[in-house]
């Protein structure tokens, strides 16, 4: 995962994934950071945590 932050916005590039099911099965999961994820992009000093998870319903 790639973050950025540009003019006061956050930019952030994932690869992704084959569609898989989801621990419950109602959504096919695309890309995920499977939990948080801090990231080398900052704010007053200190780092941003991402928890991201993008799907698609089937």
């Amino acid at each position: 995962m790639n973050v950025e932050i540009r003019d006061n916005k956050l930019y952030i590039e994932i690869e992704l994934d084959t569609p898989t099911p989801s621990s419950s099965g109602k959504t096919l999961v695309v890309a995920s950071t499977h939990g948080n994820a801090v990231t080398s992009a900052m704010i007053n000093g200190k780092p941003v945590v991402i928890g991201l998870n993008a799907y698609i319903k089937p």
